[in-house]
């Protein structure tokens, strides 16, 4: 089949790749002409795993195609994707569609014959009745079906979320377009992977509701840290005796600084204010967005802490950046909120990332960016890991211990076991857990 994808963000470039590896034809658009003219050199915008060799092969093999021509791949698309922003609103928090409506509006003017318009992007229930609206106002002739089709993909792993997801939720009631869909989807077909057939509205809601959820996931277990270590226990054990509990599940049951990247924090906020807007608040939802913004912030005062009460004039050395292992994402990442904390309590700041430098250029300030995780040591009083890069779960305890000036570890990540790094001679302080 031929497809169009509108956006080369994270969700449109890892979907139009995917789609391309599945056998269809697909033309990426956007109308950035620096990303395009990157992607048609072999250059990949974001670091995902796997991502460039896919579109190597693609690209090779003659499946997909880049273009800044909005006609070129719509016009004759038997499915044409929206996969573009929907950044959070500056001062209410509602979700911006003005980039997906735009889309919408150009798509109108483009298509020929039946079309499927798919909404990719994260937006809020009801958004497909307003594309559908734009496009019968343009196209009044027009035949379409609007169908709702969310995205589920974890940044560092991606490209498996795609071609082996836990499901694949499709919202329309048109027979049509369910065919269609079923097309584009059918080698997932040989994995059983269960294809959910919903309502429009029903499936824009379950991606907000399913974000929500895993957010409360980690903002639970993150409080339950905050007990464990008022009390003496040990919140790993804590999350393995809970997780093993099949009706609750041990994934996203990792104390940490909180969540962050491009869905959890723009979608439970989203989500909260489409549901007072309907009179029906989530009291929990907004509690998990309040929780995780405060516990951002006590992170920060947990090194303050390690190190004796008083960061003022002292050298930190900081591992990892991004929001997550396996990204260049700096959205909404705990380092946003605790390096500023740290810089205005005194500290100087060193910091290493594998991946997430060069964006953390752009927003990160007055650091002393290294080119590896032991020249973070040099001439620092502690050592904090942010991020847990695969990296970093190994490193030589014995050097750390040599190197900084003064022997305190914090690990915000759990990667280390206390007695191993006690055995080391460093003052460790981690999530949770009895030190």
């Amino acid at each position: 089949m031929r497809i169009a994808m509108i956006g080369t963000g994270y969700v449109g470039l890892v979907s139009g790749v995917c789609f391309s590896d599945f056998g269809h034809d697909v033309v990426c658009i956007d109308k950035d002409e620096r990303k395009i003219t990157a992607l048609k050199g072999g250059k990949i915008p974001i670091y995902e795993p796997g991502l460039e060799a896919l579109v190597d092969k693609n690209v090779r093999e003659g499946r997909l195609s880049f273009t800044t021509d909005a006609a070129e791949g719509i016009k004759g698309a038997d499915a044409v994707f929206i996969a573009v922003g929907t950044p959070s609103r500056r001062g209410d928090g509602h979700a911006d569609l003005s980039y997906v409506y735009a889309a919408a509006e150009e798509i109108g003017q483009l298509m020929e014959g039946y079309t499927v318009v798919v909404t990719k992007s994260t937006v809020p229930v009801g958004t497909g009745d307003e594309i559908e609206t734009i496009l019968r106002r343009v196209r009044p002739d027009g035949e379409f079906a609007v169908v709702s089709n969310p995205e589920f993909l974890r940044e560092g792993a991606a490209i498996d979320d795609f071609k082996r997801p836990d499901r694949v939720v499709v919202g329309t009631e048109d027979e049509r377009a369910q065919e269609v869909m079923r097309q584009l989807y059918r080698p997932l077909y040989l994995n059983e992977t269960p294809i959910v057939f919903t309502s429009r509205r029903t499936s824009e809601l379950i991606k907000y509701a399913a974000n929500a959820f895993l957010a409360l996931k980690i903002t639970y277990i993150n409080e339950m840290a905050d007990l464990c270590e008022a009390v003496g226990a040990n919140v790993q054990q804590v999350a393995k005796g809970i997780g093993l509990d099949n009706r609750i599940g041990g994934k996203f049951l990792h104390a940490g600084p909180g969540y962050g990247g491009s869905c959890f924090p723009k979608d439970t906020l989203a989500l909260t204010k489409t549901a007072t807007d309907a009179g029906t608040p989530l009291r929990i939802i907004e509690t998990v967005v309040d929780v995780n913004a405060n516990r951002k912030k006590a992170m920060a005062e947990k090194i303050i802490t390690a190190c004796g009460g008083d960061v003022s004039g002292k050298t930190i050395g900081v591992l990892g950046l991004t929001f997550k292992p396996n990204t260049d994402d700096m959205r909404d990442a705990p380092s946003l909120d605790i390096i500023p904390a740290l810089q205005a309590k005194g500290a100087t700041i060193q910091a290493y990332d594998p991946e997430g430098t060069h964006e953390a250029q752009k927003i990160l300030k007055d650091i002393d960016y290294k080119s590896g995780p032991y020249e973070t040591l040099d001439n620092a009083d502690a050592l904090v890991i942010i991020t847990e890069w695969d990296q970093f779960r190994a490193l030589d305890l014995g050097r750390i211990k040599q190197t900084l000036r003064t022997p305190v570890l914090v690990d915000l990540r759990n990667i280390y076991r206390p007695e191993e790094v006690a055995a080391a001679g460093l003052q460790y302080t981690s999530v949770g857990r009895p030190d």
